[in-house]
């Protein structure tokens, strides 16, 4: 391909000097040009937008080129592929898988799926389209170094055309089975059908949801553990009153601007009319540099100090989309930092005694001086290697115990 551009360009130059008198010679150049173009197109990004076809199939890998950057060694694709919407129709999903060096062992390769915390409901917020995607995914090194694929999806409506499903949970694993089913798809990389879910804030509730849908959704898929760094679980109590959540007003911006498009739901409902300016302002804005969470907090301060009154419609969303532990569920790692001003630390301990009620064997990691931002960070080398004994088969830890 690359001799053929190469040759393209050179016919191209020359006939920049021989149009006038041999217009069938540039005509057909051009031809050849266009027709490569369209075979080597980008992805298409914010500015690129793809049609959604009713026959793409969930798990259906639609379209892959190559990512620069991978961390060395490794190789990088960034994808798109089928996964379902809320209301159950087809969606495209953007994602990253990176794969490795060396042979993949016999069965395929472990997959580990990164979920990713909040960045935003615009589709300019796609992880895989920011500034600095690898280091965005809390213990890659370690991940790779396993002989891991990992795959890191974008979510809905992140780097794909639609509403992103913030906080949806049903969403969210989707997005993660489809992620697997379709880097599976790809060439050379050999991944196997087991695999361990491992995200941070709102990944973390993905993760969780992952863990709960998991065996209906892709039952040719195996779970073998997730793992969850201070984890969304109640969203009622995070979306309800003010206290001292830094993030508050942009969490219950994004969830009102997300909801209201996706189900219908009447922002009036949960908040006075007076502050949908800034909610379709905070709207545009990503979280993923220091720059961008000042004019994000900025945006949704109006939301900041404002009571959420959720009617009955609210009411049955919140509680459709906070994860609920069921008996049977796979081992659950949760790490929260006891410094950590947005995910009360009451709130994942409860959720963990939640799970240890249905006999889910939880690693429950608490970790003092740490707060929301470095919770991934500070757990990810745990996460890690509770994850590689799962693959491994080995009797999962368990600290029920001392939850009770």
């Amino acid at each position: 391909m690359r001799y053929i551009l190469s040759w393209v360009r050179k016919r191209l130059q020359g006939a920049c000097l021989v149009s006038s008198d041999h217009p069938v010679q540039l005509v057909a150049i051009l031809l050849v040009a266009v027709l490569l173009a369209a075979c080597a197109a980008p992805l298409p990004g914010p500015d690129r937008p793809m049609e959604v076809s009713s026959h793409n199939r969930a798990g259906d890998l639609l379209r892959a080129e190559p990512f620069p950057g991978a961390p060395v060694g490794a190789v990088a694709t960034r994808m798109l592929y089928g996964s379902t919407a809320p209301d159950g129709t087809p969606v495209t999903v953007s994602g990253l898988v990176i794969v490795p060096p060396g042979a993949a062992p016999p069965g395929g390769r472990p997959v580990l799926v990164w979920l990713h915390p909040t960045t935003g409901v615009d589709r300019a917020c796609a992880p895989s389209s920011g500034p600095s995607p690898f280091a965005q995914i809390q213990g890659l090194t370690e991940f790779l170094a396993a002989g891991y694929a990992v795959v890191a999806t974008d979510y809905p409506g992140l780097g794909s055309p639609g509403t992103h499903p913030y906080l949806v949970g049903a969403s969210e694993a989707r997005a993660a089975l489809d992620s697997v089913r379709a880097a599976r798809q790809l060439p050379g990389v050999q991944a196997g059908s087991r695999f361990a879910a491992w995200g941070h804030s709102q990944g973390g509730h993905a993760a969780l949801f992952t863990a709960e849908r998991a065996r209906d959704y892709a039952p040719e898929l195996q779970l073998v553990g997730v793992a969850a760094a201070a984890p969304a679980t109640d969203v009622a109590a995070l979306a309800g009153q003010p206290g001292g959540n830094p993030l508050r007003g942009a969490l219950l911006s994004y969830t009102i601007w997300s909801w209201s498009r996706l189900f219908g739901a009447d922002p009036d409902g949960i908040v006075p009319p007076a502050t949908r300016p800034a909610i379709e302002r905070t709207a545009r804005d990503c979280l993923e540099s220091a720059v961008e969470l000042q004019r994000l907090l900025a945006d949704a301060a109006p939301l900041q100090s404002q009571a959420a009154t959720p009617d009955l419609r609210w009411q049955t969303l919140l509680a459709e989309n906070a994860p609920t532990p069921r008996p049977g569920e796979v081992p659950v790692f949760l790490a929260q930092g006891l410094d950590d001003p947005v995910i009360p630390p009451a709130f994942t301990r409860d959720f963990a005694r939640r799970l240890c009620r249905e006999h889910i064997a939880v690693r429950y990691l608490a970790m003092p001086g740490v707060d929301h931002y470095k919770a991934a960070t500070g757990s990810a080398g745990a996460a890690a290697s509770w994850i590689a004994d799962r693959f491994a088969g080995v009797p999962p830890p368990d600290d029920c115990a001392g939850l009770r």
